[in-house]
């Protein structure tokens, strides 16, 4: 089975590019309509093989202080992607049974000492190093997609919305980390980030819900 290994620097260079085709999940520190449908295979342009293009990758994590739920966005800097095959002629089958590491060190927030007590405070009490997963399912009717997310010693399913179109596949979802048993994970990381998370009305809210969003291109090569 071929590893890509994906890297992100910055935000500023990910955005650059079009998001990513995995999921993950984060928390903030200091500091989901209509329905898409995924075009089915039959309509896939014959001739045609695709591969995964991993530069192209970003995944975006958006979590929420304040009480008023005041949205902070993040990324990680470095996500390794396993592939079961290199290419396919039909691009679904590229996607589905992809799994993901993400070493929880690596996020990123553009600001170093929050990125250093979300890894060093968050992580460190949630007992996960390396967040592991899977994309589970596709449902190329409903537009909608699976993923599989272990922290924590939990593994817990994660639903959400998805579309592929002309090789551009995108993910969104949000998910709550008590799910992986993370209310003192969640704690001590607002308490060490009190008053940065303490707004207008005196109180300091740290939410345990966090949106995702993953997008990524698939490259072709036609006859």
């Amino acid at each position: 089975m071929p590893t890509i290994f994906v890297n992100f620097v910055t935000m500023k260079k990910m955005q650059k590019y079009s998001s990513a085709v995995f999921i993950a999940l984060i928390i903030v520190s200091c500091g989901s309509g209509e329905k898409n449908e995924i075009k089915d295979t039959s309509e896939v342009v014959k001739g045609c093989f695709y591969s995964y293009n991993h530069t192209s990758s970003v995944l975006e994590w958006t979590a929420f202080k304040f009480t008023e739920k005041t949205g902070v966005k993040g990324t990680f800097n470095e996500i390794i992607v396993e592939s079961a095959q290199a290419s396919s002629d039909e691009p679904l089958s590229l996607l589905k049974g992809l799994k993901f590491k993400i070493p929880t060190s690596s996020v990123e927030t553009q600001n170093e000492e929050r990125n250093g007590k979300i890894s060093g405070i968050f992580f460190k009490t949630l007992l996960t190093d390396t967040i592991r997963g899977l994309l589970k399912s596709i449902d190329s009717k409903k537009g909608t997609a699976t993923i599989v997310i272990e922290m924590n010693g939990k593994t817990k399913e994660v639903p959400g919305k998805c579309l592929l179109e002309k090789g551009l596949f995108s993910f969104t979802s949000s998910i709550d980390v008590n799910d992986w048993n993370g209310s003192a994970a969640i704690k001590a990381l607002n308490i060490a980030c009190k008053d940065l998370h303490t707004g207008t009305d005196g109180k300091s809210k740290l939410w345990s819900t966090v949106d995702l969003s993953f997008k990524t291109e698939l490259m072709s090569d036609c006859d």
